[in-house]
Formats: structure tokens, sequence, C-alpha cells
């Protein structure tokens, strides 16, 4: 999906036989209508005017954002980080959990 430099390929407009491109749009529109829909929910939506899924040359689907202000773009990735920053104590318990739990014998072999 990416070049070497981690920019999306180029999107679909000249359709090659044999590529699945009706696959990767289904599946982009499910994505960008679940984000849609958290937009809504937190009142965002009218910050994010342009969100459509599309297709690569490749086939891949793509969630176009769209042309968003800066205080969007900040605002995102504020959401991001509070996500990351809540997910944290998630894993850091669930590798506690697994350090407390037995761990088969293995000089029995």
């Amino acid at each position: 999906m990416t070049d070497r430099r981690g920019v999306v390929a180029k999107r679909a407009e000249n359709l090659m036989p044999g590529v699945l491109y009706v696959r990767g749009w289904a599946q982009a529109r499910r994505s960008a209508g679940a984000l849609a829909a958290q937009l809504t929910a937190l009142g965002l939506e009218p910050d994010f005017p342009s969100l459509t899924a599309d297709v690569n040359v490749s086939g891949e689907g793509l969630v176009r954002l769209g042309n968003v202000r800066p205080e969007t773009a900040v605002m995102l990735a504020e959401l991001i980080m509070s996500g990351l920053a809540a997910q944290a104590p998630t894993q850091a318990e669930t590798m506690m959990r697994e350090a407390r739990k037995p761990r088969p014998d293995s000089s029995a072999a």
C-alpha cells in the first residue's frame, strides 16, 4: 500500500483487469463508516466534511480524511494520544497477569 517513503499509492483512476477494487473499496467504506460514527458521537463530524472511502491502483482500500484545519489535526493527534495513554495501563495489567501465570516445567524433558 505504501512506497519506500511510506506514501500511500496513487488512487485508482484507470481500472486494471484482475484487480479486486470492489473488495478494497468495501473495506474502506466500512472503516470510513466506523470512523464517521465515532466522529459524530464526539460532535466532530463537521470537522471532517470530506471523509470518504476510496481505493488505490493496487485495489487496497483507502480512507480519505480530506483537507482539515490545523486545529482539527491537532485535536485528532490529541485524541489518539489520549487513547494510547488510556490503553497503556490495560496493556501493563495484561503483561503483569501473564507474568504471574505458572509456567510449564521445561526441566522435566
